[in-house]
């Protein structure tokens, strides 16, 4: 057995876990932005986003065990779980351990969406685009593959999708205010009894 086994893996998931991520932020922006064909049931669609994200966790937990098991930089639990932790690169490590953290709530509050209030679940499922950022910029900052040409270029042109989606869901959303604001209620009439 290749005695790197542990980073190949390590390396391997945490991009993964990040795609995934940036996948199952693009696709709530798309949905969102009610951009989706009216044709595909709201159900389906829901469990894709919710199906990426799981997986974004999943792939996320095989990252850490990675880097716990590799011996190259000695990860404990420590500095896994706490920010600063980590005597390598601690300022990006630790905007991985939070990226794990906001992950780890989002994904939850997604779960039991329909027992929380509205408020609660809308306001931490809106952490979701600082997590892709966080997320974005610990595998750049963190990553021994921040200088692989590929990753650099796949980086770029995801936060390029995901800054056009959000735009267009704060366009949108306040295309929506506006024309509900602009729509006068409905006068109620009086009905006159002879």
């Amino acid at each position: 057995m290749n005695p790197q086994i542990w980073w190949f893996i390590s390396r391997s998931s945490g991009i993964i876990a990040w795609g995934l991520l940036t996948l199952a932020v693009c696709w709530g922006l798309f949905v969102s932005t009610k951009a989706v064909a009216k044709a595909s049931t709201p159900a389906w669609l829901l469990d894709l986003h919710r199906f990426l994200g799981g997986m974004s966790v999943v792939f996320t937990g095989i990252h850490l065990v990675g880097l716990w098991a590799d011996s190259y930089v000695q990860f404990g639990w420590a500095e896994l779980f706490i920010p600063m932790a980590s005597t390598w690169k601690p300022g990006a490590v630790a905007f991985g351990v939070v990226s794990f953290y906001v992950l780890v709530a989002v994904q939850a509050t997604s779960l039991m969406m329909k027992r929380l209030p509205r408020r609660l679940w809308r306001s931490v499922h809106r952490l979701s685009l600082p997590l892709y950022a966080v997320a974005t910029y610990h595998g750049l900052a963190a990553g021994s593959d921040r200088t692989n040409v590929g990753f650099r270029v796949a980086s770029l042109v995801s936060v390029n999708i995901v800054a056009f989606l959000a735009i267009v869901l704060v366009l949108a959303s306040r295309k929506a205010a506006l024309a509900k604001a602009a729509t006068p209620p409905r006068e109620r009439t009086a009905v006159l009894v002879d």
